[in-house]
């Protein structure tokens, strides 16, 4: 029964047109929502860029502060003594 249907369906003219329309309707639809997720992804991947960018920035300041700093108390003594601390 159902076969006759969809055969009855498929033997117009009309609604193999309007099928061929659904479908590329369909493949349409489907490709916006795929390329909609692929930008959110690549937007996505950017802010974690970002994010990696800055916390590397911070950790090199840290780095170069560190190497500036006194190696011993008197070191430390001899800089504050000199007012260059």
């Amino acid at each position: 029964m159902i076969a006759t249907l969809l055969g009855g369906i498929a033997a117009s003219p009309r609604m193999r047109a309007a099928l061929r329309c659904g479908a590329v309707a369909l493949s349409v639809l489907l490709f916006l929502i795929a390329l909609r997720r692929s930008g959110e992804r690549t937007g996505r991947l950017a802010e974690r860029l970002e994010t990696t960018e800055k916390t590397n920035d911070a950790q090199r300041r840290m780095l170069e502060a560190a190497s500036r700093r006194p190696r011993s108390r008197d070191e430390l003594a001899e800089r504050l003594h000199n007012g260059r601390f």
